[in-house]
Parts: C-alpha cells; structure tokens; sequence
C-alpha cells in the first residue's frame, strides 16, 4: 500500500478539523493560513460535563513536525490544566504519560490527540483534580 506523504496528509485533517470533529467538543486548525508546511497548529477542547473541567476551554498549540505522521506532534496546552501528563511549568504533554502519544501509530491524528485528551480529562483519576483558575495561561 502506497504511503500518503506528509502534506497530503494534513491537507486531509486541515478540511476534517475545519468542518469540525463529531459533537464540536474539540477542534483544530492552521495558526497561519499561510503556513505552507502546515507545521502550526492550534486546537481547543471543551472540558467535558460532570467534572471539574465542565464549561471550560483549554486553547493548545500543536507542531507536526517534518517526521509527521510518522512521529507525533509536539502538543502544549496555552490554558493552564492540571494533569498528570502536562508538564506544570510550561504546558507541554508529555509524550510518554499520554497513551496516544506513547503508542503513536501513522493512523493517529491531531483529532485523536484531542479526542483522547478530553476523554482523560473525564476519566476517574482526573476528573475530580483542582485546577488553576479559569482563564490562567502558561
């Protein structure tokens, strides 16, 4: 089976993420239409009900870098969030605490990234963490 090269690969989440992902929960996009090498990316994730993210929207910044997909992009909340997988002092994910990134498979996406985010956000062990206050940034 042929390998979809890089840029054509990104043109496809580019069109994916500008008609929105499944319940609008979370979405992404170019930071600079004018970013040829589609590198910079910003994503949103609206935390999900019933925890203590509820209401919230956390703003990240993304950088798939010229190994992608073949590699995972480098992920970095701007909001500041308490979770065990993002660094305290600067935001960044730490790939090897966060599944999708640990198991980064070629089918991954930016969408899976942010969809799997948001499900740890809800999950047992996180949904209940204090959080800094609303609108903080790093």
């Amino acid at each position: 089976m042929a390998r979809v090269p890089r840029n054509f690969r990104l043109l496809e989440e580019l069109e994916k993420g500008e008609k929105g992902i499944g319940d609008g929960s979370c979405s992404y996009g170019l930071e600079d239409g004018d970013d040829i090498m589609m590198s910079h990316w910003n994503g949103t994730i609206i935390g999900p009900g019933h925890t203590v993210h509820e209401n919230r929207i956390y703003s990240l910044k993304i950088v798939c870098g010229e190994l992608y997909p073949d590699a995972p992009p480098l992920v970095q909340f701007i909001s500041r969030v308490n979770l065990p997988f993002v660094n305290q002092t600067e935001g960044t994910v730490d790939p090897a605490k966060l599944p999708v990134l640990a198991h980064w498979t070629r089918n991954s996406s930016i969408e899976t990234i942010l969809v799997e985010i948001r499900r740890e956000m809800g999950s047992f062990n996180n949904r209940k963490l204090p959080q800094p206050p609303e609108g903080t940034v790093f």
